[in-house]
């Protein structure tokens, strides 16, 4: 039987929508609208507002305070000095308050943000239709006006106080990375040129801590020396190792190929910088039957018979001498310093 043929009285009833149901609301793409603006407490109380405006200046001037402190931090802790922060431990002074400042900074530019959005910014809804990528001009009219009024309701020129103070700490933080820089390292000026060594500067053994004598270098052997007077206590001790480590080898003077090699040694003890001059690293594999040494690092090697010059790896150039000599006392002495800087190229060398 169709329902044409089944009695009008027989029919279901008309589903009716049950009160304060929403018509459609089994479409799960209807739109569910926006709920009723709520004001805002600042929104109807001046005051309140007012209130906000001081805790949105405060919190930007506290940056630019912080900014400052970070700065100031490099003048006030020296690099080297340790306190005791609960819970931290003994942690470095100057690294603690360059985070804590910068964290500081940062953190109030932030939360100054977000709080004038939340209390002063106008948080009224307004959904914005989909539309073409190439705008109409009528559409680009509209954005300006609606940029215009955003710029109206941000109350970005009416309450100077927050703006003054936001332009304030905005300003100040990029000073924090300029100072920054500073960890690159001092200028080099031109201590890169010169090292400890000196003329009458007697070499050190530095696994005895004794002066060195020619008796003491027998032919093919490798020992490390140090100037006189530089002792492991110094605090600069690792800076001045790094440009004045030498290496000392005894060739027969018939094995010496340079001319300028022979006249710097002393009855075939030559000395050279122990610094590879590929990045630096210090050089400690002699091979006595053909007079070469070779860097662990990126096996450059260098033949010390001939100048020190470069024979395999990426160094770029000799290894510098040192010419040497013998005091009244019979111990070996530097004759001056090296002629040029020790270790790789850089950026002053001409």
């Amino acid at each position: 039987m169709s329902s044409q043929e089944i009695p009008e009285e027989n029919l279901p009833a008309e589903q009716v929508p049950a009160h304060g149901a929403v018509e459609g609301a089994d479409d799960p793409f209807a739109d569910p609208g926006l709920p009723a603006h709520q004001p805002r407490i600042q929104d109807i109380d001046e005051r309140a507002a007012d209130r906000s405006e001081r805790v949105v200046a405060f919190l930007f001037t506290l940056s630019m305070l912080a900014t400052v402190g970070f700065i100031a931090s490099y003048v006030i802790f020296p690099v080297d000095q340790i306190v005791y922060i609960f819970p931290f431990g003994h942690v470095s002074a100057l690294n603690f308050s360059l985070g804590l400042t910068l964290g500081v900074a940062l953190f109030a530019i932030g939360a100054g943000a977000v709080h004038w959005a939340r209390t002063l910014m106008s948080d009224v809804e307004v959904p914005a239709e989909r539309h073409p990528i190439a705008a109409e001009p009528e559409v680009r009219a509209k954005v300006l006006a609606d940029f215009a009024a955003g710029a109206e309701e941000s109350v970005l020129g009416r309450r100077k106080l927050i703006r003054n103070t936001m332009f304030g700490a905005l300003a100040l933080v990029p000073l924090a990375g300029v100072v920054l820089l500073r960890d690159l390292g001092p200028l080099p000026e031109k201590k890169l040129r010169s090292t400890l060594w000196a003329k009458g500067k007697q070499l050190v053994n530095m696994n005895t801590n004794q002066p060195l004598r020619p008796e003491d270098v027998a032919v093919g052997s490798l020992t490390f020396a140090m100037p006189e007077g530089l002792e492991e206590k110094d605090h600069d001790f690792q800076t001045q190792i790094a440009k004045a480590a030498l290496m000392i080898i005894r060739i027969e003077p018939s094995n010496i190929k340079d001319k300028r090699e022979r006249e710097w040694a002393h009855e075939g003890i030559v000395a050279f910088s122990k610094i590879c001059t590929h990045v630096g690293c210090p050089i400690s594999l002699y091979e006595q039957q053909t007079h070469h040494v070779l860097c662990p690092c990126h096996q450059s090697t260098f033949d010390l018979s001939d100048g020190a010059r470069v024979i395999f790896g990426p160094a770029g150039h000799a290894l510098p001498q040192l010419r040497i000599g013998v005091n009244s006392e019979g111990n070996l002495e530097a004759l001056g310093d090296f002629e040029e800087p020790v270790g790789p190229a850089f950026w002053e060398r001409g």
